[in-house]
């Protein structure tokens, strides 16, 4: 029954965005929402910074005319999915994020970790990188605090989005931190208690403009380890079930063909955004339009828990 109702209300959004005019004029600072162009412009910072992105043109006929025609939405491929997120249920990772919100509180699947997960590397760095290190953890923090205040509940979508620390890899490059983690060469590791193989999932991730919300939006499609496409069913099983056929429903994807894609609803980005821009501004610092991508899927990251795709943590306000 909730396919059914998803199924209507993309029918119904998708209408919507046809008849929504095009932002032109930035409200950024305001509400939280993006035009196209500074979309692209935060795109252009998380291609730069994380080099696993880049940009893709997707199907010639679904070419949206308020977007540069190479820079149609963003692509990276073969993101290593190790765990299924039932094994992270019930686990010391998890912590309630709003013990007083009336329906149990808001679950955190994937709060920070201390130590590096198996594979990371941390390079040496300089008392300047990590002074920058600590920016972003600060940071880190005031985001945390800000979506433990804000009520995201929606008896309609269901939405929730918290931010979230990733695993930092670095490479051993003394002026800038990048991820270096090659997807390409990535093998099934062996899990410790039993030396039983661990069938590895990839992800290709997309993150497209929704010209509706003027929020960004993520898209993920997956394989088996025989790179074989997922089932949805088998998809569902890498989303967090408080998640799971609510934020996370299947959709046609606005620029490829084919069956329909596993995306997260955006329609509580723009306000998890905003309540952030707010929390900075009132730290005595200002949140750049550039930085929306980047600081996007840190919060999305408790969507998908175990699906690890990197991005840069080294950054400055």
């Amino acid at each position: 029954m909730q396919n059914v109702i998803n199924t209507v209300k993309g029918t119904a959004l998708g209408v919507a965005e046809y008849l929504t005019p095009v932002l032109k004029d930035s409200k950024f600072k305001e509400t939280g929402v993006l035009t196209p162009e500074e979309f692209v412009k935060a795109g252009d910072h998380l291609v730069h910074h994380c080099p696993t992105w880049q940009w893709a043109t997707g199907d010639e006929s679904k070419i949206k005319p308020y977007l540069p025609k190479n820079k149609q939405f963003l692509l990276t491929r073969n993101v290593p999915c190790y765990k299924r997120c039932k094994q992270l249920e019930y686990t010391e990772q998890e912590k309630i994020v709003q013990p007083e919100d009336g329906e149990g509180g808001w679950v955190d699947t994937h709060p920070t970790n201390e130590n590096s997960t198996e594979g990371s590397a941390t390079a040496e760095m300089s008392s300047e990188e990590k002074s920058d290190m600590d920016e972003a953890d600060d940071m880190q923090n005031n985001l945390g605090n800000a979506i433990a205040e804000l009520d995201l509940a929606d008896d309609d979508d269901g939405e929730a989005a918290v931010m979230e620390d990733s695993d930092l890899e670095d490479e051993d490059d003394e002026a800038e931190v990048k991820p270096t983690f090659d997807r390409e060469k990535a093998k099934p590791k062996s899990s410790e208690p039993s030396g039983e193989i661990i069938q590895t999932r990839t992800y290709d991730l997309n993150i497209t403009y929704d010209k509706y919300y003027q929020t960004p939006r993520l898209w993920v499609s997956g394989h088996d380890e025989n790179r074989h496409p997922l089932s949805v069913d088998q998809m569902y099983e890498d989303v967090s079930q408080d998640h799971a056929k609510r934020t996370v429903t299947m959709e046609t994807h606005p620029h490829i063909p084919g069956p329909p894609m596993a995306s997260v609803h955006p329609c509580r980005h723009a306000e998890v955004m905003k309540f952030f821009i707010q929390t900075v501004t009132e730290g005595g610092r200002e949140l750049g339009v550039h930085m929306y991508l980047i600081i996007f899927l840190k919060f999305v990251q408790a969507v998908i828990p175990t699906i690890e795709y990197d991005y840069t943590q080294n950054f400055t306000m």
